[in-house]
């Protein structure tokens, strides 16, 4: 079960999700900082597929029916 949140974590949640809806602004006006930022979450992608293939190597089922 998910704590309650107070008014004040309630105020802080917005005070930081306004200030990224204005850095994501920033950066998507910012033609070199946009291609940057997507650059970067290609390598995030080609890391994350990684991991992911790893894991399915762990939980693949061998030959014998086994893990």
């Amino acid at each position: 079960m998910t704590p309650r949140m107070t008014a004040e974590d309630k105020k802080w949640r917005a005070d930081s999700d306004a200030r990224t809806l204005m850095e994501a602004e920033a950066i998507k006006s910012d033609a070199t900082r946009k291609r940057a930022a997507i650059n970067a979450a290609k390598q995030i992608i080609k890391e994350k597929v990684k991991e992911v293939k790893a894991v399915q190597k762990l939980i693949k089922p061998t030959r014998r029916g086994k893990r």
